[in-house]
Order: structure tokens, then C-alpha cells, then sequence
């Protein structure tokens, strides 16, 4: 064994490759503990932390965090459910996003959420018939999605002060008081406003925070509603490439309590939320990889690993102009002193499937675990995870000295099971149309729809 290759909680990464496979996502629980403990050590205690599952929606993730504490923001059915089986309160769990279907509605007034952000006023209208029909108890709790008119600086992501299909522009709010008063069975019970993802400077949450709150504060008073939520946002950021650096949590704790204070001591009986999905999970994170061949094509050196963008497509750079790379570690060499500059890549067939391009490494060999630091948000949530049909890979969670699997690797069988292969003799016989539209189910069918081992081809 290689006393200097890397290790999590004291277990070599060469043993969770052997046990589990590769590709392989690993999360590290001491650090979602600390990251999560730190920034609750910081913030107010009035600012209560809501983890977005849309960063890492693994159910044993969502679980870990709210044991910590935090709270769900959830955009799907599915992630709603993720969160109440987590052990979420419903308390604790507020549902946005801009197209919410009719389900997703029913069962957030089902499970008695702390509120549906609405990002439309035809949404208002629509609960408002939905809580009606049900016979749930009424009035049921909303938040208002705004899109402010103020801008953000410093994000990776803006989305505020821009036309977008998110929220409701703050000007369309201030006339919505007529359309308030009508609502008989929803109640307006605050606001939601998220600036930007990716703030990697403190001064510009702060700055955020306090326009939000003053936005919550004065459009409460126009409306005439009360104010007991707000949802801020969040979007702190985490350093992945060079010349970044992480955010300066202690000086954004300080200035936090500077701007929420007052704030809080006007509005004693009102809910802070900051919502926070990448800042809790990424660095908890490594996605691993194992070499399969190392090349060399016209002076360049190329390492070619057994998973590569379908399931780490946030790696690639997606939505920068600018392309850099992840931190990459060898995983049995990581102090060595690198040999040569590397392009990582995967198993795809497209030039695209490149995770890092010319990255320092210790010399790589066939068979050399490969680490990308970070990569404990949007990784198998953010991608292509069918293409090429390889699917998605395990997910470990290794909590005080143990690795626990906490997600299957997909297998061929898992790939076709949802997938149904029809007979096209039948496609063409005159007959082949029940009265239904459907096509008549061939003997050599089963009920499950996969073809008899004597008849398959």
C-alpha cells in the first residue's frame, strides 16, 4: 500500500475504487458537517440555511444536511419527495421554479409545506382554484417570486434586474395589489429573490441581501401584506479554478449581521431563508476516475478514463465563456512533483468528452486513479448521464470511517428495463390495432414487454 496516495477518513481511494468501481462519485460527510456547521456558526440566528437539492439531490446527501439542520428548497415532485423521505419537516421545505405542473402543486398543499414560491401571477390564480377544489385547509402559504428591478455584481450567473423567465418583475408586483385582494384560499406571506450564482466575494452577498430586504420591506407595505418570510437566496460560490479564491466567510458573517439585524429587530416574527446548494456540497466532493490508456497525439498528452463529461458536465465549463479546468489530483501520487501536462478525457465518442485540458500531473500510467477535487454539486445531476448508453455511475458517502453506497451504478439491465422493443411484424399486419390504437402484444412479448429468450435474435 502507498502511504502517501490519497485517502478520505482514513480509507484509501485505491480501496473505494476496488470496492465500488469506477467512475465513481465520493462525498465526504466531515466535510458537508463542517462547511455546513461553519457558515451556521457565521450567519445570524435569525438566517436559517435551506439546502437546494438541485446541487447533489442524492436522498442520503439531503438526509445528512438536514440531520445538520438545513432546511430543502426543492424545483420537481420528485425532489419533493427526496426531501420529506430524507426527514425534512414540511415545515422546513419550500418548492420553486417557473413551470410547476398541477401535481407538484397538489402535493405541496398535500404535505403542508412552509410555501410555494410563485413565479407568475397566473400561478396565484391557479393554486388559489387548487386549494379551493382539494377542501385543504385554507388559506395555504405563498411567497413571491420578484424579479428585482436592481441588478447583481459579482456573479457567475446573474438573474436579476434582466428580463428572465424567473419570478415576477418587481414592477408587475407593485400593481398586483387588486390581484391579491381577490385570492380567497392561498396567502401571501412574503417574498423570494435570487440575484446570482457563484459569489466568490463577500461584499456582494451582503450588498444582494440588503437590496432584497429592503425590496421584501417596501413592496409588503405597498401590498399590504405581512412579512413573514423572506427568502433571500444565497448563491455563495466555491473556487474551482486558478486565480480564484473561496469566499471570506467570516467578513460575509460580519457583514450579514450588519444588514439582517436591523432588519430582524423591525420584523422580529419573520423567517430568513438563504438557500445554498454548491457552497454546502461541492467540496465534499471527488469524482474518480480510472486511466485506461495514456497517449501521446502530435506532442500532446491524453489520459483516457473510464467516465469522463456524461457524468461530470459541470467540469466542462458549461456556461463560461472562458474554459478552465477543475482541480485534478493523481490519487496515488498526489504530492509527487508533476511530470507532464495531461488532457483528461473519457470514453465518448465526440472531442467534447475533455474534463480537464493540460493539467499538471505526476506521471499517469493505465489502471492511475484520477481524482476531480469539488465535485460534490452538479455532477450526475447536471449530466448527459444516457449518452452513449453508459449511465450513470455509484455514489459513495463515507461517514465516520465507513463508505456507504448510496447510489447503484447503473447496469446494462437498469439501461433497457424502461425501454420496450416492439414486434414490427405485427407494426405492419392489418390487424395490429386494437380498438385502442395499441399494438397487440406478440407472443413473443412477456407482460414486461422483453422479448422470450428463444425468440430474441
Amino acid at each position: 500500500m502507498n502511504a502517501a496516495e490519497a485517502r478520505i477518513q482514513g480509507i484509501t481511494m485505491t480501496a473505494l475504487a476496488e470496492e465500488f468501481g469506477t467512475p465513481l462519485f465520493v462525498y465526504d460527510a466531515g466535510v458537508l458537517a463542517d462547511t455546513y456547521r461553519r457558515l451556521r456558526r457565521l450567519l445570524p440566528e435569525t438566517v436559517d440555511v435551506f439546502y437546494s437539492l438541485k446541487a447533489n439531490p442524492n436522498i442520503s446527501v439531503c438526509a445528512f444536511l438536514g440531520a445538520q439542520g438545513a432546511g430543502a428548497e426543492v424545483s420537481s415532485h420528485t425532489e419533493l419527495v427526496t426531501a420529506l423521505r430524507a426527514g425534512v419537516a414540511p415545515r422546513d421545505v419550500i418548492f420553486l421554479g417557473p413551470g410547476k405542473d398541477v401535481r407538484e402543486l397538489a402535493a405541496c398543499v398535500a404535505a403542508g409545506i412552509h410555501a410555494v414560491v410563485c413565479e407568475s401571477l397566473e400561478e396565484l390564480r391557479q393554486l388559489d382554484d387548487l386549494v379551493a377544489e382539494s377542501g385543504a385547509a385554507a388559506p395555504f402559504p405563498v411567497l413571491l417570486r420578484v424579479n428585482p428591478s436592481f441588478g447583481s455584481k459579482g456573479s457567475g450567473l446573474a438573474m436579476g434586474g434582466k428580463p428572465r423567465q424567473f419570478g415576477i418583475d418587481e414592477e408587475e408586483v407593485r400593481r398586483a395589489k387588486d390581484t391579491l385582494a381577490e385570492l380567497r384560499h392561498v396567502r401571501v406571506k412574503g417574498v423570494h429573490a435570487y440575484m446570482g450564482t457563484r459569489f466568490l466575494h463577500h461584499a456582494d452577498v451582503v450588498h444582494n441581501t440588503a437590496g432584497i430586504l429592503a425590496m421584501a420591506e417596501e413592496l409588503a407595505g405597498r401590498l399590504g401584506v405581512p412579512l413573514e418570510t423572506v427568502d433571500f437566496g444565497g448563491g455563495l460560490g466555491v473556487a474551482y479554478f486558478e486565480n480564484e479564491e473561496d469566499l471570506d466567510l467570516d467578513a460575509l458573517g460580519a457583514g450579514m449581521r450588519e444588514v439582517v439585524a436591523p432588519f430582524a429587530a423591525r420584523h422580529p416574527h419573520c423567517r430568513l431563508i438563504m438557500e445554498l446548494g454548491r457552497f454546502l456540497t461541492a467540496e465534499a466532493g471527488t469524482y474518480v476516475v480510472r486511466a485506461r490508456y495514456v497517449k501521446q497525439s502530435r506532442g500532446e498528452w491524453f489520459v483516457v478514463a473510464d467516465g469522463g463529461t456524461n457524468h461530470h458536465m459541470a467540469a466542462v465549463g458549461i456556461g463560461s465563456f472562458v474554459k478552465r479546468n477543475f482541480p485534478v489530483r493523481h490519487l496515488g501520487r498526489p504530492s509527487d512533483e508533476p511530470d507532464r501536462p495531461y488532457t483528461l478525457t473519457g470514453p465518448l465518442c465526440t472531442p467534447n468528452d475533455v474534463v480537464a485540458k493540460k493539467v499538471p500531473l505526476p506521471e499517469v500510467g493505465p489502471g492511475d486513479l484520477l481524482g476531480v477535487a469539488r465535485s460534490g454539486a452538479y455532477g450526475p445531476t447536471a449530466s448527459p448521464g444516457l449518452f452513449l448508453s453508459h449511465g450513470f455511475p455509484a455514489e459513495v458517502l463515507v461517514h465516520r470511517g465507513r463508505a456507504r453506497l448510496i447510489r447503484e451504478r447503473d447496469t446494462t439491465e437498469d439501461m433497457l428495463a424502461r425501454q420496450r422493443l416492439v414486434d414490427l411484424a405485427a407494426l405492419d399486419a392489418p390487424d395490429a390495432l386494437d380498438d385502442a390504437g395499441a399494438v397487440d402484444t406478440p407472443d413473443a412479448l412477456d407482460d414486461a414487454g422483453a422479448l422470450d429468450g428463444a425468440d430474441a435474435p
